[in-house]
């Protein structure tokens, strides 16, 4: 089970959750949805979601564990990285922000970067469209010098929450599939999304996943592999 608390501080918002769940500090893993910083002419906001119950907490646990990465800032080494880093550095600057950009991995053709900002609410968009926007104009410029380059961009590790939370969403779908025996479709994803939850569901004992629907954006049915009656 869960529920979503807001307060000004992570602090705030946890001890409604305790207040109102009546947990205990061990009784409860927290996961920070948004989070805006506190300024001259605004006030700090968190949204918390906080998981209870012992039934789902293996399962969790271990998804956080899975999804979990290291930042690392890593120097150019090649003409492509030098280039790609000046391409969506000069490419935030126009679209009138300040941004440091660098690269965090590195694994055959694929590059990773981070944008640094003050903007990056601005710079990911809603729903991460902006950033979307971004990493496909990077990739048609990358590949203009190695056509087998593949871009990954993101900032504030949106990427890495967005994907913990979709994991995340998936192990409490599988929970609900498995304690019910009733299926569950989950909302629309692409590709990558949608193999995000194939592969986290794929050792669930209990339940399997199949895709339906048409295009790119499909959704996934989550099955009870001993269905009740």
């Amino acid at each position: 089970m869960y529920k979503d608390f807001e307060g000004k501080t992570e602090s705030e918002a946890l001890q409604k959750a305790r207040e109102e769940l009546q947990l205990k500090n061990d009784d409860v893993y927290v996961e920070v949805l948004e989070e805006t910083k506190k300024g001259l002419f605004k006030r700090g906001y968190v949204k918390i979601r906080v998981y209870y119950g012992e039934e789902e907490k293996e399962d969790i646990e271990k998804a956080a564990k899975e999804t979990e990465t290291a930042s690392t800032r890593l120097n150019p080494e090649s003409d492509i990285e030098r280039k790609v880093v000046d391409f969506v550095t000069t490419l935030i600057n126009k679209m009138g922000y300040d941004a440091n950009v660098i690269i965090t991995s590195r694994r055959d053709s694929k590059i990773s970067l981070n944008i640094e900002s003050d903007k990056s609410n601005i710079i990911i968009g809603r729903k991460g469209k902006n950033l979307d926007a971004i990493q496909l104009i990077a990739n048609v410029y990358a590949a203009k010098i190695d056509e087998d380059a593949k871009i990954v961009i993101d900032s504030e590790n949106y990427r890495m929450r967005h994907e913990d939370l979709i994991v995340r969403d998936a192990l409490k779908a599988a929970s609900y599939v498995r304690r019910t025996g009733r299926s569950k479709l989950l909302e629309p994803m692409n590709p990558f999304e949608r193999r995000l939850v194939h592969t986290a569901l794929n050792d669930f004992k209990g339940v399997e996943t199949k895709s339906e629907g048409e295009g790119v954006y499909k959704q996934v049915r989550i099955i009870p592999t001993n269905p009740k009656r």
